[in-house]
């Protein structure tokens, strides 16, 4: 039996009409793509086939995903991956509570048969609770799914993935088999802390994201605080790339050198010089172990 929530099953509409496209729409939402990232995209979205964005946290994987629904006023539809995960979480469940009303009132005590005539009245998609995976299934209008750190969960999670990311449809036991009418654009990431399945990365286009050159980063600071003067990015975006080289427990992301720019900002800092990182710094470096490195590697005070 298939579950049917529209017509012919449409791809995602071809909303970029080409790499350039990409690059232009992205731009307008503040998001600033390299030539492969605006291509992969196209790609994706071209030939409806998931994206899976890999590299270290903080270089703008999720960033990518969520300014893809805003250039193309899409609804965004987010898994949020962890340990523990299951399929009640990723992609429906059953209203029990009102499951087990509806039998209390319909079904007279001690009558035969009492549950296969229910069966049937309360496994239907009034009882139905969906998740983010059907909901992005299910949805009648433009949709990012966005599957984030799915490096995160169990082994066993990834096969919940593979018919939504191969087939666009979920099977439900009892009520059959649910297929998009409108695929969503998917976009999967991973930080790389396990390696994921080689049967979901066969299902997706593949696109690997590593912190930007100082130049380009320097381009979206500017993006994204625009009131910061030129120069003061170009030391803040060259400091960062320093801090990128030494042996941190975490490694500032760029989300972290935006929250530096608008830190300094705020403040009225025109320079970065040794005071000013002094004083800044916890905008960028969250561990006080990275500080103390810090601190000895570009001549600060110490750190106690």
């Amino acid at each position: 039996m298939c579950v049917s929530l529209g017509n012919a099953l449409r791809q995602t509409g071809v909303v970029f009409t080409s790499p350039q496209d990409v690059a232009q729409q992205l731009a307008r939402v503040r998001y600033l793509p390299d030539a492969a990232t605006a291509t992969t995209v196209y790609l994706a979205d071209t030939l409806g086939k998931p994206l899976l964005l890999e590299g270290p946290a903080g270089v703008g994987k999720t960033r990518l995903a969520t300014a893809v629904a805003e250039a193309t006023d899409a609804e965004l539809i987010r898994l949020q991956c962890y340990e523990g995960l299951d399929e009640a979480r990723a992609l429906y469940e059953w209203n029990y509570r009102k499951q087990l009303l509806r039998i209390q009132a319909t079904t007279p005590t001690g009558a035969d048969g009492g549950w296969e005539q229910a069966h049937d009245d309360i496994f239907t998609e009034e009882f139905l609770l969906s998740r983010p995976l059907l909901q992005a299934i299910r949805g009648e209008r433009p949709a990012v799914l966005l599957i984030d750190e799915a490096d995160k969960t169990d082994v066993e999670v990834e096969a919940l993935l593979l018919e939504v990311l191969a087939e666009f449809q979920v099977t439900i036991p009892e009520l059959g088999t649910v297929r998009a009418t409108r695929r969503p654009f998917v976009a999967v990431t991973s930080n790389a802390t396990r390696e994921l399945s080689e049967a979901l990365k066969r299902r997706c286009l593949y696109l690997h994201l590593d912190y930007p050159s100082p130049e380009r980063e320097r381009e979206i600071v500017l993006a994204q605080v625009p009131d910061l003067e030129a120069g003061l990015a170009e030391q803040l975006v060259r400091t960062v790339a320093t801090l990128r080289t030494l042996e941190l427990k975490k490694a500032p992301s760029v989300a972290e050198t935006i929250d530096w720019a608008r830190t300094l900002l705020t403040l009225g800092i025109g320079t970065l010089d040794e005071a000013a990182i002094a004083q800044t710094l916890g905008a960028v470096l969250k561990h006080h172990t990275d500080h103390r490195r810090a601190a000895k590697e570009l001549g600060l005070p110490d750190v106690v």
